[in-house]
């Protein structure tokens, strides 16, 4: 163990910090983001390269059409499932423990599909996919972590900084995958298989980098400069309590629903947009340029979002968020035949899901006591994705028994809780 200084500390144990001076904080605070930013394009990368042909990979290996969108679902319920345990760990050892983790599973998960793949068992191929799902769950949680040591004025753009660096790894990621399938070529393995090879040593090298340079732990750091007594500090890092803590705060409980029905709006519209738009004769080259659009919406304004966050408060960003997201289901919903509304439709979706991801994580941060944060922040995204998991599924069924149209406006009725309690937080405090 360490000083931030540089000097060893034999008095402590591995996963507590020394302590760090107030004159070294801003430069940890650099530090730490640079380590962030870099792993979060690592593992923007893995999950974008793996994501880009899952669905195909699923579709081959099953035979059918109809199972390859389990493919997504798979994906989706890996975060969910490991967001409880993840904040457990993160909550006793530190952000470093949880996203080495997060990412190690990841890659798991990618050589368990790439098996799958090669014997041509789908059982075996969806509990990998599940896995590297799980993947995605360091990326979630770094946001957290940027936020970690972030001055509170500058607690948003600290975590739309890190969001946003995802932006470069969503973008590389599809345009490689052809590149990796062909790398296999002459191994046995399937070329759609290819990517989940790349991803796997991807998440690798994110989780060496993480357990080399993310020192001193961010969160174990915050814990130590924070002025807690210890004892009720250790009584405050369990699940029960951050629990506790989000019934007892009704910002929390707004900045849970908001980035749990951002969420859900966002994945149950854009996972059933290329259906939508085959159905009106769009090929797979203007898909992927609708959707690159929407990655687009999603990360590339993320720090706009950050900014207007600290400027003009979370709550005002969540109003933004509402308003954009329902003026995309609007416009996505009602652009029929018309690609180029339909892409317009998207990218909106995309600034709306960035405005409440990141004004929600921002507000639950501010909103609950540094010792609940871990535990807090865990049942966030396991609310989010469980809760988009579901939208998914429902998606599928709502256009086929109903219509692209129909799903835009029950999505676009998913936001009138979270404009409601946004409204209530205001009058609240005006």
């Amino acid at each position: 163990m360490t000083h931030a200084s540089g000097a060893p500390d034999s008095t402590l144990p591995d996963h507590i910090p020394a302590p760090v001076a107030a004159a070294e904080l801003p430069a940890l605070r650099r530090r730490i983001q640079a380590v962030l930013i870099g792993t979060q394009i690592l593992g923007g990368l893995g999950i974008a390269t793996g994501v880009a042909l899952a669905a195909v990979l699923a579709r081959d290996v099953s035979g059918s059409e109809a199972l390859s969108g389990l493919a997504s679902t798979a994906t989706v319920a890996g975060p969910a499932l490991l967001a409880m345990p993840l904040a457990s760990l993160m909550a006793s050892r530190g952000r470093r423990a949880g996203l080495v983790l997060a990412y190690l599973i990841g890659a798991v998960g990618a050589g368990v599909a790439v098996l799958g793949a090669v014997v041509d068992s789908f059982p075996l191929l969806l509990v990998g996919l599940v896995g590297f799902g799980a993947g995605s769950s360091a990326n979630l949680a770094a946001r957290f972590a940027a936020a970690d040591l972030a001055e509170p004025d500058h607690r948003a753009r600290a975590i739309s900084t890190v969001v946003w660096a995802t932006t470069i790894g969503a973008v590389l990621g599809p345009n490689i995958a052809a590149p990796a399938g062909k790398s296999v070529a002459g191994l046995g393995i399937p070329a759609t298989a290819g990517p989940f090879v790349w991803a796997a040593g991807v998440f690798v090298v994110a989780a060496v980098l993480v357990a080399l340079l993310l020192r001193p732990d961010p969160l174990l750091t915050a814990r130590a400069l924070s002025d807690s007594d210890p004892g009720t500090a250790a009584e405050g890092r369990s699940l029960r309590a951050g629990l506790r803590a989000v019934r007892e705060s009704s910002k929390a409980r707004l900045a849970l629903v908001t980035v749990a029905v951002t969420h859900t709006a966002m994945v149950s519209i854009m996972s059933m947009t290329p259906v939508a738009l085959t159905h009106h004769g769009a090929d797979i080259q203007l898909i992927g340029l609708v959707i690159s659009g929407h990655i687009a919406g999603m990360y590339a304004f993320s720090p706009v979002m950050g900014w207007l966050s600290d400027r003009l408060g979370r709550l005002s960003v969540i109003g933004l968020a509402v308003g954009l997201l329902g003026v995309a289901a609007l416009v996505a919903g009602t652009a029929g035949p018309s690609h180029a509304q339909t892409a317009v439709g998207l990218f909106v979706l995309g600034l709306g899901w960035s405005a409440g991801l990141v004004s929600g994580s921002a507000l639950l941060t501010d909103s609950v006591p540094q010792a609940a944060r871990a535990a807090v922040q865990g049942l966030s995204d396991f609310v989010m994705n469980t809760a988009a998991g579901v939208g998914g599924l429902a998606a599928g069924l709502i256009v086929s028994q109903a219509g692209y149209g129909p799903l835009n406006a029950i999505a676009a009725c998913l936001l009138l809780p979270m404009a409601a309690l946004a409204v209530r937080g205001a009058l609240r405090r005006a």
